[in-house]
């Protein structure tokens, strides 16, 4: 017989024990059935890389007329080839810039499908060409910013242009189809061919030189 383990006034009372040790074992089990069995998905995403701190020497071996250089001095006045320039004119320079095409056609980089002026003192070919932007350390971030917006709106806007010629939308809407948690994996193979075939034709070559 089991021992009393309480008496309340004169009557025993008997209590059972209950056995946890089979309760921990069965929610290891199914905790381990759930690490089994859950799958984590994981998406290779296609990244901007930001611009890279660079040296002024390093640049040294490119042809002037292959960079252009945005400056943001210590007032926040915006300064592009050396010439005062409005904010809201940036982003059109830029386009003018990248889209030029000074090759020739006889060049074997000649850009087809560049629509700029093609003048022979401006950029030869959007792979070539290279925005220098150099910021004074005392310069509002807010003016580093909006200089930043414009410079990405010139190559998105390039960019969109060539996704519609080829593909029929945006390439801004390309990038957003490709993140988009509906988008299957076969779907995503193809917009992602799409948006580095777009890349190749106006690739971003910023960089970043602050001045002291």
């Amino acid at each position: 017989m089991m021992k009393p383990t309480q008496s309340i006034m004169g009557k025993k009372t008997n209590f059972s024990k209950v056995n946890a040790g089979s309760m921990a074992d069965i929610a290891f089990l199914i905790l381990i059935f759930f690490l089994v069995t859950t799958t984590i998905h994981s998406d290779s995403g296609i990244d901007r890389l930001l611009p890279k701190l660079q040296d002024e020497s390093e640049i040294g071996l490119v042809q002037e007329k292959n960079i252009l250089r945005v400056m943001v001095n210590e007032e926040g006045d915006l300064l592009v080839d050396g010439q005062i320039t409005a904010l809201d004119e940036l982003k059109e320079t830029v386009i003018g810039f990248l889209d030029n095409g000074g090759l020739t056609k006889l060049d074997p980089e000649y850009c087809g499908y560049c629509l700029g002026d093609r003048s022979i003192t401006s950029s030869d070919n959007p792979s070539r060409a290279i925005v220098v932007l150099s910021y004074d350390r005392k310069a509002y971030y807010s003016s580093y910013i909006a200089v930043q917006d414009k410079l990405m709106a010139a190559y998105n806007e390039l960019r969109n242009r060539e996704a519609q010629r080829l593909y029929g939308e945006n390439y801004t809407v390309l990038e957003t189809k490709f993140v988009q948690p509906g988008t299957s994996d076969d779907s995503k193979i193809l917009i992602k061919a799409k948006i580095e075939s777009i890349r190749a034709l106006y690739p971003i070559k910023l960089s970043e030189i602050e001045t002291k």
